[in-house]
């Protein structure tokens, strides 16, 4: 590949971001942490913005269910390492991104030690609680920016996300259990967190064998969870070139 189709394929991010916000991006080294539907889109849509050096995390494998949301889950794909996937996927799209890749589950004491690199933003895609609450503590208290995915699950609406400060989510189960558990640990706000003002649909609902610090799970549809991670690839993209509308 010549160093002429390296600049051409980024011609229309330059045109609206311009070459100081390619230089920031390119600068920059985004941490993802879960590439489920909302984390697999995420790494994408951040690798295709021309980010300089990503680190993903996650230590599972594709599972059928995983194929209605997750873009490295295929019908060929059944129990390859969804992290590896998203690997292969990330380099055919930019050869050129320096690329870290964790393959295994981060335990508190792995999240600790991981977070101690000059991240410029990190991605909460984790589905848990939990991990969530530990991640994001973590990263504040060694400074990093953050911005967390709520609740995707038992939603259809993709017009009711916003993005708000953790203190102001509501409609949403999952940002309201990690409300009280950062509470606790006394984090009350500064935290970004994408959200939907869409009630779930409880009867969407299913428990689950507990593993992975999951005692149940809604229904999902294919959009809604890239549309989460979308969305926090953009708070990213943003906040990294100082993004401000020009009209």
């Amino acid at each position: 590949m010549t160093q002429t189709t390296d600049n051409h394929w980024m011609q229309r991010t330059r045109l609206l971001i311009g070459d100081d916000g390619i230089a920031n991006l390119q600068k920059a080294h985004v941490l993802i942490v879960g590439l489920g539907g909302v984390g697999s889109y995420a790494s994408e849509a951040i690798c295709r913005a021309g980010i300089g050096e990503m680190t993903i995390v996650d230590g599972d494998v594709v599972d059928p269910t995983n194929r209605n949301r997750q873009l490295q889950a295929l019908s060929t794909t059944h129990g390859q390492s969804k992290a590896l996937l998203m690997k292969e996927r990330l380099l055919a799209i930019n050869p050129n991104v320096k690329l870290n890749v964790v393959s295994e589950f981060q335990d508190p004491e792995m999240i600790i030690t991981l977070l101690k690199n000059p991240f410029d933003y990190v991605i909460d895609a984790i589905d848990s609680i939990s991990p969530k609450v530990h991640l994001i503590k973590t990263a504040l208290e060694m400074g990093h920016r953050i911005v967390s995915s709520m609740g995707a699950g038992g939603k259809m609406d993709p017009t009711q996300l916003k993005v708000v400060d953790i203190s102001k989510t509501h409609n949403c189960p999952m940002a309201y259990y990690l409300r009280k558990r950062l509470k606790y640990v006394g984090i009350k706000h500064g935290v970004k967190a994408v959200f939907s003002t869409e009630l779930p649909d409880k009867n969407s609902i299913m428990t689950t064998d507990g593993s992975n610090f999951k005692k149940s799970a809604y229904g999902t549809i294919s959009y809604i969870p890239a549309v989460f991670g979308m969305t926090c690839a953009s708070v990213v993209i943003r906040d990294l070139t100082d993004w401000k509308e020009r009209f």
